[in-house]
C-alpha cells in the first residue's frame, strides 16, 4: 500500500497517495487545473503546453509533471496565474488558423474547450494567419499544420503493433512541425488511425472518411463544464420604470447571422422594445445617426474601406461598443482569405473562375466602390472595443444577457452551454 501524504492546494488541506500526478489529485478534489497536453495514461507526462502552470512550493512550474509528496504546497488560482494561462491559450489561437465553425473537430476540440473553461472571448494578440502546407501525402491521413499546437500527444502515443513511431518532430525551433512516417502510417489499423485523430487536442490530424461530426448538444464539450459551475443567478423581474436606452447595430463583413440570432428571442423582443429604442440599424433601416446611443452592437469584421468608416462612426456615436460573433472579434470565416494574397483572391473571383461569361473577366474598379483591404481585420484592430460576445453566431440568450447587464446592471450568469465559438 502506497504512503499517504498531506498537501495543500489553494490553502486547502488534502490527503493523497504519494507519487500520484498532481493534476489528477486536484481534479478528484474538485480543483480544476487546465491542461492541453496531459494524458493520464502516458507514463512520462509531456509538459509541453504550459497551460497547467501553477506555483509549486513558491516557484512557477507545470502541474502535469509534478508528483504529490509530503508538504507540497500548490497555488492554482491567482489573478496572475489565471491571466498567464489565458495568455498561453490565446497565443495558440492567434498563432494557428483555428476557424472553429468550419473545423471537423469543433465541439470535440480540447483547445476550444480550454478557451471555454478559461472564459476567453477574444485574443489580446493579433492573429498571424500563416499559410502552412497541409500534408495530403498519406493515403489515409491529412496533417493540418495550421491547427497543430505541437503538444507531442501523437508522437508519444501512436505506434505500430511492433513499436514503430508513426509521428515525429521535423525541423527545429520555430520551423518545427509534426511529420508522418508514411510507411508506418500505412501499417496502422483503421481503429488505430482514428485513435490518432481523436487524441489530437485540435483538428490537426484528420482521417479521410472518418466523420467526427455530431449534432449540437451531443458533442463532447457542448453542455457541461469540467469545473463546478455556480447556479445561475435568478433573473430579477423587469422593472417597468427603468430608463429607456438607445441601441445601434450594424453588420460589416459577415453573414448577418448574428442579427438573425438577435431576433431569436421571438416574442421577447416585444418586451425588450419597451425599454430599448433601436436607432441606426439594419433592423430599422435608419441610415444615419440622429442621436447618441448608449450601446452599439457590431457584427462582422472589416474587409473594405466602407467597413472601416462605418466602424469608426459607431465608435464616435456609441458610449459602449460590443463585438458580436467571431467575425467581429477576429475576422471569423471571412478571414480564411487572409492566408492568400489579395491579388490572388481578386484573380480567382473575377478572372479565372470557370463560371464567368466569355469576356467578362474584369476586376471591378470605380471611385465609388469601397476599396478592399489587404486582409479582413477584427474590429478591435481598428477601434477600441469594450466587450466581446463570441459565437458563430452567439445565441440570442447570450447576446441579450450581455445587453441587459451593460445597460441596466442586471446580473446574469452566462452558462457554459451558451459560451461557444461556433
Amino acid at each position: 500500500m502506497n504512503k499517504t501524504v498531506n498537501i495543500t492546494i489553494d490553502g486547502r488541506q488534502i490527503m493523497a497517495e504519494a507519487g500520484r500526478n498532481l493534476v489528477d489529485v486536484a481534479r478528484e478534489n474538485g480543483i480544476f487545473i487546465p491542461s492541453l497536453c496531459y494524458y493520464a495514461h502516458l507514463e512520462q507526462p509531456l509538459g509541453t503546453c504550459r497551460v497547467c502552470t501553477c506555483h509549486l512550493n513558491g516557484k512557477a512550474g507545470v502541474a502535469c509533471t509534478e508528483k504529490v509528496h509530503e508538504g507540497l504546497s500548490v497555488v492554482v488560482n491567482t489573478p496572475e496565474l489565471n491571466d498567464l494561462r489565458k495568455a498561453v491559450v490565446e497565443m495558440m489561437f492567434a498563432e494557428g488558423n483555428h476557424f472553429c465553425p468550419a473545423c471537423e473537430k469543433s465541439g470535440n476540440c480540447d483547445l476550444q474547450h480550454m478557451g471555454y473553461e478559461l472564459g476567453i472571448a477574444g485574443a489580446r494578440f493579433p492573429h498571424l494567419f500563416e499559410d502552412r502546407i497541409i500534408d495530403f501525402t498519406s493515403t489515409r491521413m491529412i496533417m493540418e499544420h495550421n491547427r497543430c499546437i505541437k503538444c507531442r500527444r501523437c508522437v508519444e502515443e501512436i505506434f505500430t503493433d511492433d513499436g514503430k513511431r508513426v509521428f515525429t518532430y521535423v525541423n527545429r525551433g520555430n520551423e518545427t512541425v509534426v511529420g508522418i512516417d508514411y510507411e508506418q502510417e500505412s501499417r496502422l489499423s483503421e481503429a488505430q488511425a482514428v485513435n490518432a485523430m481523436r487524441i489530437c487536442p485540435t483538428g490537426a490530424i484528420i482521417v479521410r472518411g472518418a466523420d467526427m461530426s455530431q449534432p449540437f448538444g451531443e458533442r463532447k464539450f457542448d453542455m457541461e463544464s469540467v469545473q463546478v459551475e455556480q447556479a445561475p443567478a435568478a433573473k430579477e423581474p423587469a422593472v417597468k420604470t427603468r430608463e429607456k436606452k438607445v441601441i445601434a447595430t450594424v453588420s460589416l463583413a459577415g453573414c448577418f447571422g448574428c442579427h438573425m440570432s438577435m431576433l431569436d428571442i421571438d416574442t421577447g423582443l416585444l418586451d425588450l422594445l419597451e425599454f430599448v429604442e433601436i436607432h441606426k440599424s439594419p433592423l430599422t433601416d435608419f441610415k444615419k445617426f440622429g442621436k447618441r446611443c448608449h450601446l452599439g452592437l457590431i457584427e462582422g469584421g472589416c474587409c473594405n474601406s466602407e467597413n472601416v468608416e462605418t466602424l469608426r462612426e459607431f465608435r464616435k456615436n456609441c458610449d459602449i461598443l460590443v463585438s458580436v460573433g467571431e467575425c467581429a472579434i477576429w475576422g471569423g470565416l471571412p478571414a480564411m482569405r487572409n492566408t492568400i494574397p489579395l491579388g490572388e483572391c481578386l484573380e480567382e473571383a473575377y478572372l479565372t473562375a470557370p463560371l464567368h461569361e466569355p469576356g467578362a473577366g474584369v476586376v471591378p474598379y470605380h471611385e465609388d466602390l469601397p476599396k478592399i483591404l489587404d486582409k479582413v481585420y477584427g474590429c478591435s484592430e481598428i477601434v477600441q472595443i469594450d466587450y466581446f460576445i463570441p459565437g458563430c453566431p452567439p445565441s440570442a440568450t447570450h447576446i441579450w444577457k450581455v445587453v441587459e447587464n451593460l445597460l441596466w446592471g442586471e446580473k446574469h450568469s452566462i452558462l457554459y452551454s451558451e459560451f461557444k465559438y461556433d
